[in-house]
């Protein structure tokens, strides 16, 4: 059943870059921005991690933290941190359990060819770990924006 505004977000705990851990229940009491995204270092990819990186204060102001969700390894999290600078956590999820609990693990077709990949997508979260508000196949211009105005405007 695909989640929905008001549902509990699904518990989570996944290892993040430089050797974190990262859980929702541990992040509960602020709002959280969950974006899935499908492959560091790739051009769509990396444009939305620059541009939450870019707001990263605006998202501290309004009480968010900014989490970048992929079934990528921790190693290239790393890399991928290093090389743009990226200041907010990145969590790996190579069994893909949380991006399947999220129904972001989809089938994807591309030149006829069908495969499972991560649909492009954000989740945001409220302080006490419901779904605010979910943007499906998110088109990356003026994304992050959107996403720091709904933050803000979220109690």
């Amino acid at each position: 059943m695909p989640l929905d505004t008001g549902d509990h977000a699904p518990a989570f705990t996944l290892p993040g870059a430089g050797g974190a851990e990262i859980s929702l229940d541990a992040l509960l009491g602020r709002k959280v921005v969950l974006y899935f995204y499908p492959k560091d270092d790739t051009s769509g990819c990396t444009l939305e991690a620059q541009g939450f990186n870019a707001l990263g204060d605006a998202f501290a102001e309004a009480g968010a933290v900014v989490v970048g969700v992929s079934p990528d390894s921790v190693k290239s999290h790393d890399k991928f941190r290093a090389k743009y600078d990226l200041t907010f956590p990145l969590a790996s999820d190579e069994s893909k359990a949380m991006l399947e609990a999220y129904g972001v693990w989809v089938e994807k077709s591309m030149y006829g060819r069908k495969y499972m990949g991560v649909e492009r997508t954000t989740v945001l979260i409220d302080a006490q770990g419901r779904i605010a508000r979910i943007w499906p196949k998110v088109k990356v211009p003026g994304h992050a924006e959107e996403v720091l105005a709904a933050a803000r405007a979220l109690a």
